[in-house]
């Protein structure tokens, strides 16, 4: 899948909106949104330290540092996620789970 991924982006903007995110992630609304300690991704308790502050369209690709387009994640989801937009991470997943004919993979 990554040979279709094309990532061009905006150095300002990623500047900007990583910057906005550190003030997001000190915020009241952040502290409640990972009290409970679970990955918005896999649903694992994973605790409020464990969680980190996922962007759903990242800001590489023109995602933005608002409670709207930001989730609680670990790390393992995170880090799987990358760089995809929500709908690259469904694709992905019928990818994986296909044999190419269209067809679940036994």
């Amino acid at each position: 899948m990554n040979e279709w991924v094309d990532i061009r982006k905006d150095e300002r903007h990623v500047a900007r909106e990583r910057e906005k995110a550190r003030v997001l992630r000190k915020s009241e609304w952040w502290q409640r949104q990972i009290q409970k300690g679970v990955c918005h991704y896999c649903g694992q308790q994973v605790g409020a330290a464990a969680l980190t502050l996922d962007h759903v369209v990242p800001v590489a690709r023109g995602g933005t540092s608002t409670k709207g387009n930001v989730v609680p994640a670990c790390k393992a989801c995170n880090a799987e996620k990358k760089y995809l937009t929500p709908a690259e991470r469904i694709l992905a997943e019928l990818e994986r789970t296909t044999d190419g004919e269209g067809e679940a993979a036994p």
